[in-house]
């Protein structure tokens, strides 16, 4: 989930891993290969489930967070010295909770509706015709079930030598079978082909699943800031991953 900068500082890698690790190989069934113009319903249509299948976390998120207790108790607390009525202060906590889920349901409709408008509208001109960049999907006979892009970074000055991880989805019923292991090793070795000593990629707080698997790829976490404004009162965060390509020389 890629997000602005807001004047966040370059972030500092630390400790990188020096190669890839193991994975899982593909089972026969699948097969990974360059997007095609037929791919094109079947990827922005499981896009968006992927996508959509995120926001009852994000939800859970914002109402499970001590920041949101403490606001909506601080909120309760002062219309009551305020009103002096507990009815009216339950109602205004209610409509502040209520204002909050759809702030956060509306971060995830924004940045769907901005995918589907922007790279995901035209694919291959997106990702095919320009120079190092690629779109793979996976297939399954007739069926797409997992993608994953590559891509300029979108803060090149932080990034001196890189490659930007995108749009990876597995469809949920064939998660558990190493898709997104070996998407992100076609992403790694794409770009190591190329000249390219390192690979990013942006994902929301909330993808904790996906967290695993790229910290067990090697990645490492080296930022976490707010997409927007919004975002930063209802406490949702992006966090960046940092790869360092080995040197094979």
């Amino acid at each position: 989930m890629a997000a602005s900068t807001d004047g966040q500082k370059k972030p500092t890698p630390g400790h990188l891993a020096t190669g890839l690790q193991k994975h899982d190989s593909l089972a026969g069934k699948y097969h990974i290969r360059k997007y095609e113009e037929r791919d094109y319903d079947m990827v922005r249509t499981f896009y968006i489930q992927g996508i959509q299948e995120h926001i009852p976390w994000a939800l859970w998120h914002f109402l499970s967070r001590p920041h949101t207790h403490l606001g909506l108790l601080a909120i309760f607390l002062l219309t009551y010295l305020c009103s002096a009525s507990i009815i009216t202060s339950l109602v205004v906590v209610s409509i502040v909770s209520v204002a909050g889920v759809l702030s956060m349901k509306n971060i995830w409709d924004e940045y769907l509706h901005h995918a589907l408008t922007t790279d995901m509208m035209d694919i291959r001109r997106t990702y095919l015709e320009p120079k190092d960049c690629c779109f793979w999907v996976v297939d399954a006979g007739e069926e797409v079930v997992g993608m994953v892009a590559v891509i300029p970074p979108e803060n090149p000055s932080w990034w001196v030598n890189a490659r930007e991880l995108q749009r990876m989805s597995v469809k949920k019923e064939h998660r558990g079978q190493g898709l997104s292991k070996a998407l992100i090793k076609t992403v790694i070795q794409f770009s190591q082909e190329r000249g390219y000593q390192e690979v990013v990629l942006g994902t929301s707080m909330v993808q904790r699943v996906a967290h695993r698997i790229y910290e067990n790829m090697g990645f490492h976490k080296v930022l976490q800031m707010n997409p927007s404004f919004l975002a930063k009162l209802v406490d949702f965060s992006v966090y960046w991953y940092y790869y360092k390509i080995p040197d094979t020389h």
